[in-house]
């Protein structure tokens, strides 16, 4: 956790000493979709139906497992869906990038990368999200955006926003809070889904992450007839909200002896990794399974949601047809 994740989950009273700063950034933000808006900044529309699921804060919220289950769902109604990401942290340069299943996570940005080989569908990389998006829809009827509520310049046809318990958390703008958009944007989303976390509106959908069975880190390095550790000398995690994992081994009677936290996409290298056994979220697998022990664990998880919120969401964009080109949002 950086030093201002920290701050903010403390509520210090210095973070009101950047309200300057906070007040910037509204101005520039609310210019830049006002520019959209009202059309001197053109807003594309694909040829195919675009959802996307975003959040209105910084940090991690549980974008992608909720991601991962909307792929599946609309697979199962017949749909053949694609995966849009930015690629935070991707050496590639060459975009649009369609990911493989054999990249590296160094190479392909280790978010995208477990969505290409846990979903099996197009996952396709470019920070130009209008770029990548076109040359995605090529692939697929219909696109997932993970992450890009901000990117105005795609149109989207369904917006959901997943959130956590810790909800717009003081309700500032970044620097001052870790909001990137107000409160009120949350009004003219499709659907807000709370992870983990109890909803308190009929608005609001309630998401949760069930562990699956713990797996190796590299399959290869385990004998057929290994079993998991039933306690590791390690808790070892880079993510947006490492506390989250913490609690969830701790509910399910893991037993661990020492936890290491490193930066969300933390690019992992031998030396990072303790000697002795180790769990691990299946981010934190994707980026070590090329130099991992036989005792390196990762426990993965599969998203549940509300009941009607998967129905609901297919017959909302069965509703939703894109046309040509167009401005404004």
């Amino acid at each position: 956790m950086t030093f201002i994740e920290k701050a903010w989950k403390k509520q210090s009273f210095w973070l009101y000493l950047l309200a300057p700063f906070s007040l910037l950034f509204w101005l520039l933000s609310t210019l830049r979709r006002t520019l959209f808006k009202v059309g001197i900044k053109t807003t594309h529309r694909l040829p195919v139906p675009v959802v996307v699921v975003g959040n209105i804060s910084v940090g991690g919220n549980g974008k992608t497992p909720a991601v991962l289950a909307i792929v599946e769902h609309l697979q199962s109604k017949g749909f053949s869906p694609g995966i849009l990401s930015r690629g935070y942290g991707a050496m590639c340069k060459d975009f649009p990038y369609h990911v493989q299943c054999s990249d590296s996570a160094t190479w392909a940005g280790d978010e995208p990368l477990l969505m290409a080989q846990q979903a099996l569908v197009p996952v396709v990389i470019d920070p130009n999200r209008v770029r990548g998006g076109q040359y995605l829809a090529q692939h697929c009827d219909v696109i997932i955006c993970d992450d890009g509520l901000q990117h105005y310049a795609l149109h989207r046809d369904i917006e959901i926003v997943v959130m956590d318990e810790r909800r717009v958390g003081n309700g500032w703008l970044l620097p001052v809070g870790n909001l990137r958009e107000l409160p009120a944007r949350l009004r003219s989303v499709d659907f807000i889904i709370l992870n983990s976390a109890s909803i308190q509106n009929k608005h609001e959908i309630q998401m949760q992450l069930l562990p699956q069975a713990l797996q190796p880190v590299n399959p290869a390095s385990v004998s057929q007839f290994a079993k998991p550790p039933v306690e590791f000398d390690y808790l070892m995690t880079g993510i947006g909200n490492p506390q989250r994992f913490e609690d969830t081994c701790d509910s399910l009677s893991i037993v661990f002896h020492n936890t290491l936290f490193y930066p969300d996409h933390f690019h992992y290298r031998p030396k990072d990794v303790p000697s002795g056994s180790v769990i691990m979220t299946q981010k934190d697998a994707v980026k070590c399974s090329g130099f991992a022990l036989a005792q390196w664990y990762y426990l993965p998880v599969k998203a549940t949601f509300s009941e009607h919120f998967l129905s609901d969401l297919t017959t909302l964009l069965n509703t939703r047809t894109p046309v040509k080109q167009t401005n404004g949002f």
